[in-house]
This record gives structure tokens, sequence and C-alpha cells, in this order.
């Protein structure tokens, strides 16, 4: 292994990495603060802003006024230095945002598969009009995280088994990186939805439970997501509950496990059974909800916590979150119920709330993904 000593050149790579590090955060700083925050002096933070500034790394954004003598100029990231692309690929939808390298988005699309078998063109498509909607090139694009539901190959990052994207297989991967010429990685949709969690909650230790069409759960770990040796961590449907057949196959759980109790089939038949008939398993709760329907939400949890107490008996967490569109739908009035029955039936008796991600929580998971790689790779750019 080659060891490089401390040279010249690499401290310079080191100081100019921990500069633009810091401005990558986000914050305007002036040079008294980067110096203040890396502990290099002011003259030598000077001379790493002219190399980043001659890189088309960082630029002047304005000024901080006050203190005596003339106003200490701010610097930051350049927008464009890096875009990246995240996307949401499901059965019937395919979502896509693109953002420059502070995070702001600049374009978001939606596009219906109408059918389209070939995932790899309908990707492309959906990249490509983001990327026409926001004024850049896919060659500008320094990262690309698409989130699917399935299982992924650990080794390759391949789609194993996706049961409502037939056509999500192995080669979609490689055939994706063939037509965009770009870095593209493929992630689990509950494993992204869990990432933008973190985000918006600030913890590092929580697991998700996904409550949708399928079911789904992400462990976050010390800030990890804990994937499995063979990826299939977190393929609750799979799980054998009381009161639901044993799965028979793992192509699919049907109508066997967990999926058999609290699967959107299982929750649109459950509501209907209540008089809240509706299309999707989020709709039909979302009116069980508003109509203050506390008889189908008592059988609800009591269905979710079945899945929710088996999974803190193995993990003990301190917080669990419904997330889906059940989960988002259910809300407080949902999470409240499910707290207190996985309290009566384990050990366990950790907090329960619904998700605080508004919108695409599997989308901003993917933006954030992405986000994390081109922030790594103009790092490592650096000095190179």
């Amino acid at each position: 292994m080659d060891v490089r000593p401390g040279t010249p050149s690499l401290l310079r790579e080191l100081n100019d990495r921990a500069a633009l590090d810091l401005l990558l955060a986000g914050e305007p700083l002036t040079r008294a603060q980067i110096s203040e925050r890396t502990g290099v002096s002011k003259v030598t933070v000077s001379q790493m802003l002219t190399r980043l500034e001659e890189r088309g790394l960082v630029a002047v954004a304005g000024e901080q006024a006050g203190g005596r003598g003339p106003n200490a100029a701010l610097y930051t990231v350049v927008p464009s230095s890096a875009y990246v692309a995240g996307l949401y690929v499901e059965y019937d939808l395919v979502s896509a945002a693109v953002a420059d390298v502070t995070g702001r988005q600049v374009a978001a699309v939606t596009v219906d598969p109408n059918g389209g078998a070939d995932p790899v063109t309908l990707v492309r498509d959906a990249v490509s009009s983001a990327c026409s909607s926001a004024g850049v090139s896919l060659s500008e694009l320094a990262s690309v995280v698409i989130g699917s539901p399935g299982v992924l190959d650990p080794r390759t990052g391949e789609p194993h088994r996706a049961v409502n994207l037939p056509a999500w297989h192995e080669g979609v991967l490689d055939g994706l990186r063939g037509v965009l010429h770009r870095p593209v990685t493929i992630e689990n949709d509950v494993n992204l939805a869990a990432l933008a969690e973190r985000s918006s909650l600030g913890l590092d230790d929580f697991v998700m439970v996904w409550l949708g069409v399928g079911l789904g759960l992400a462990s976050m770990i010390s800030g990890e997501v804990r994937r499995g040796v063979a990826g299939a961590a977190g393929e609750l449907g799979w799980l054998p509950v009381h009161g639901a057949p044993l799965p028979s196959s793992v192509g699919h759980p049907g109508g066997a496990g967990f999926q058999y109790l609290a699967g959107g089939k299982a929750v649109r038949e459950l509501a209907a059974s209540f008089g809240f008939a509706a299309a999707t398993p989020g709709q039909a709760v979302t009116a069980a909800v508003r109509a203050g329907s506390a008889e189908f939400l008592d059988e609800l949890a009591n269905r979710v916590a079945l899945g929710v107490a088996s999974v803190c008996v193995v993990l003990d967490p301190g917080l669990v979150v419904l997330g889906g569109e059940v989960g988002q739908a259910g809300g407080r009035e949902l999470a409240a119920r499910v707290a207190s029955r996985v309290a009566e039936i384990c050990l366990a008796a950790p907090r329960v709330q619904p998700t605080g991600v508004p919108g695409e929580p599997v989308l901003r998971g993917a933006m954030l993904a992405a986000l994390a790689k081109a922030r790594s790779a103009l790092l490592a750019s650096v000095g190179s």
C-alpha cells in the first residue's frame, strides 16, 4: 500500500478538502470563521479559498456586516459545481428530481409508466425529462440514486426480487449505467425513506415500519441502515405472525404472513367492512380517521402491533416510525393505538409516531443519498 508522506502538496490538499467540506454543509462562512473551525491560519485559509475559487468550486456570496473595518466576504459552494438526480420507481408511477450540490431542488417530474415494460428506457426518459426541465445536461449529473421496492443483491447492487416490478431484474443496473453514462445506484425504497426520516428527526437509532400496498422495515442503527447478508433485511411481508397462514413461497407473501393481516389489500378489505371502501389503503384509512372510527382504528392497530411487537422483541428500539401511505394516513391516531397495544404484548414499549417527512419520503431519501455520493466525489477531486 502506498503511503503518501506529509508533503506540502498533500497538506494543501487536506486543507482545501476541509474548507470545502465545511462549505458543503450549506452555511456561508467568512475566512475568519473557516480559520476558527479548521484551526488553520487566516493567511492559509485565503490561499485555500483562492485555489478552490480557481477550480470553480467556491465563490463569494455576499458580505458579513458588523465589527470594525470593512465587511468580511462570505464564501459558499458554487451550486452548479455538481448536480444529482433522485428517483422513486413504483409499478404505477415514476418520480424524478434534480438538485444542485447545495441540495436545492431545481426540477421535479412525474412519469406514468403506462404499461411500459422496459425499466431502463423508463428511467432514462424520466431522468432526461427532469434534466431538461432543470436546464441541466445528463453529463453534469454526478450521481443518480433510484429507490424501488424489493431486494437488492448486496454484491452487485442489482435488483434481485421486486414483487411489484417484475421487469425490475438483474441487468437493470448495468443497463442504466450504460444508457446514462453516469454513476447509478439502486436502493430499497424503505431504506431511503428511513434516510429522509433520519434527516428530519436528527436521530441515528430508530426503526421505520412501512405500511402500504406492500410492507417493509428499515432498521437505522448508529446512523446506518441494516441491509442483511442477502440484502433481505426488512422484508416484513414474509414475517410469520399469529392469525395468518405461513408463507409457502419466497416468490410472494401473498395471502400469508404479516402481509395477510396488514398489507394494502387486507387494509382495504378491513376498511370496507366498516363502511370505508376506497381505491387505495391510504384513502380508506384517511376516510376512517376523518369519520372518527375508533373501532376500525383499534382493529387496524391490533394487526399492525403484531408486526411491530415482533420487531421490538428482537431490536428493542426506542422509536418506531410508521411510514407508507397507511402510516401517513393513520397519523397520531393510529400511532398511539399501536404504541399502547405493543406495550401490552411485549417487553419493549417504544415511542411510536407517524412519519414526519411530507410528500414523497423515498424520493427525498434518494436525493439525500445522491447528494452524499456527489459531495464525496467532489471532495475526492480536490487535489487530483
